[in-house]
């Protein structure tokens, strides 16, 4: 029997405190290579500083990260080598045309300028960004900023690409691009890890979910075993403890008649 693959992201009691806030209370993760994996959480839930730290943005108080056995914090350039992100509230270089953009990411990462102009012209086409390629990036839509944020991330082709919220504000057309490019990565093999508090989207998309709350991982594993027999948002409602009392119907006075108003 051949060696077992190591996983694509092995995550090992990690921890961040801001303040008296903690944020991330030893956190254990191991991710399949080659899966489909949705981080998923209420507002709050740690999900961001958590990606922040395993993708080398954001330094740990304690804990270790491993991309494909390289650690991300005791060997930047190797983990972060096979890795794309696309954080949550990326900064881009206001002043480049999405063409550009992809251009000097291309070179600061070491590839050949044509290798990277043609995956440029790719990436710009498949996610319909080919028309705004010349267009600077300051005046692109919430929309068009995630796409060539993805496009970024993509360029080099890594192992691991890690997007945080990447669907957040983003309309339903470049919506449903943006899933049609990741399934499309997802199929050759590479791992995709993203966030997200929409549970319909990661039902439809992803095969691995890991359930955060209040900085901890309260279930992980194959979508079908977290959720069970239930849908995906009745099971993650039970695991971050949502409650049923003090509901719409406490507030017996909303819509009610309004002549007495003062």
């Amino acid at each position: 029997m051949g060696t077992p693959q190591p996983a694509a992201v092995e995550i090992h009691d990690l921890w961040k405190r801001f303040g008296p806030q903690i944020a991330v209370a030893g956190v254990g993760l191991t991710l399949p290579a080659g899966a489909f994996v949705g981080l998923v959480g209420p507002n709050g839930a740690g999900k961001t500083t958590i990606l922040s730290m395993t993708t080398g943005l954001l330094r740990p108080d304690h804990g270790t990260v491993l991309i494909h056995g390289a650690d991300v914090w005791r060997d930047p350039a190797a983990a972060k080598a096979g890795i794309g992100v696309l954080p949550e509230g990326l900064r881009m270089f206001e002043r480049l045309s999405g063409r550009e953009l992809l251009q000097y990411n291309g070179r600061l990462r070491g590839m050949a300028a044509a290798e990277v102009d043609r995956r440029a012209d790719e990436l710009l086409r498949i996610l319909d960004l080919d028309s705004a390629g010349s267009k600077l990036v300051a005046d692109y839509s919430t929309g068009m900023r995630k796409k060539i944020g993805l496009a970024a991330a993509l360029l080099h082709n890594p192992s691991v690409v890690f997007l945080d919220e990447p669907f957040e504000g983003v309309d339903p057309v470049s919506a449903q691009t943006i899933r049609r490019v990741l399934k499309r990565y997802a199929a050759t093999g590479s791992t995709v890890v993203f966030s997200s508090h929409v549970m319909e989207l990661v039902e439809q998309l992803c095969d691995w979910v890991a359930v955060v709350n209040a900085g901890q991982i309260v279930a992980q594993g194959p979508l079908e075993d977290v959720r069970g027999d239930r849908s995906l948002h009745e099971a993650f409602l039970a695991l971050v403890g949502a409650r049923e009392d003090d509901g719409p119907e406490s507030l017996g006075w909303l819509g009610a008649d309004r002549g007495g108003a003062q």
